[in-house]
């Protein structure tokens, strides 16, 4: 395995031999796509609803998934969670007009590679189509988070000064890529409970442990108090 950060290489020319399978209902979004899909995978297949998607991707082996979430039959991250039963890895891509917290919260869980909201613009998606390659050829992704530390989507392990390896309890590894995902924004301790413990109701104190333990790994300034309201990360 190597490392590779975030955003250093061109790795498109790896998704000339790939094959895509791409979930969209309506016909005029998913011509435009079709067309950009084209210019870099060897092969496209579309389909046009969220059971049309499990059941092509069961036999069709794909490389890449990228889809729709408001889709007939079955909406895309319902699709997703059934596939993700059997397959931890392809790389899954959501292009969707959904921006409310219980979609995005939904895709962290499903290890999602890229959460697009349309309309995106096309650098974010040709980013979004990097982060896929990378899975691809299975390096692992570090995210920058201070000066001496990164975070490895991949192994979902802490790595300090791109050498020692930190590893973390699973409710810390659930709020670190929670403050990834929607980092430089203030989060709310109402929604670090939701997303954290779902139908349990703990205190205010069970997110501060949590916040408590990864600074103690990290450092005390990387996640940001907000008086009276939560918590900030500031990549």
């Amino acid at each position: 395995m190597s490392y590779i950060s975030e955003n250093s290489l061109d790795l498109l020319d790896i998704l000339s031999k790939k094959k895509v399978l791409y979930a969209e209902d309506e016909i005029e979004i998913a011509s435009n796509t079709i067309e950009i899909l084209e210019l870099y995978f060897e092969e496209v297949v579309h389909v046009k609803d969220g059971q049309e998607l499990i059941e092509e991707f069961s036999y069709g082996n794909y490389d890449v998934l990228i889809l729709d979430i408001c889709m007939p039959n079955m909406d895309g991250l319902e699709a997703v969670k059934n596939i993700r039963r059997y397959d931890h890895k392809t790389p899954i891509i959501i292009l969707s007009a959904y921006n409310q917290q219980e979609y995005l919260w939904r895709a962290v869980e499903l290890k999602i590679t890229k959460y697009l909201t349309k309309p995106y613009n096309t650098k974010s998606f040709i980013d979004a189509l990097e982060k896929a390659c990378l899975e691809l050829v299975d390096y692992h992704l570090l995210i920058k988070l201070t000066k001496n530390y990164s975070y490895d989507q991949n192994k979902k392990v802490l790595i300090f000064k791109d050498k020692e390896e930190i590893h973390l309890a699973k409710n810390e590894i659930k709020l670190l890529e929670f403050f990834i995902y929607r980092k430089n924004e203030v989060i709310s301790f109402e929604d670090i409970y939701d997303y954290l413990w779902e139908f349990e109701e703990p205190s205010k104190e069970a997110v501060k442990y949590v916040v408590k333990e990864l600074r103690k790994k990290i450092g005390k300034n990387f996640i940001k108090n907000v008086y009276g309201i939560g918590y900030t990360l500031e990549i």
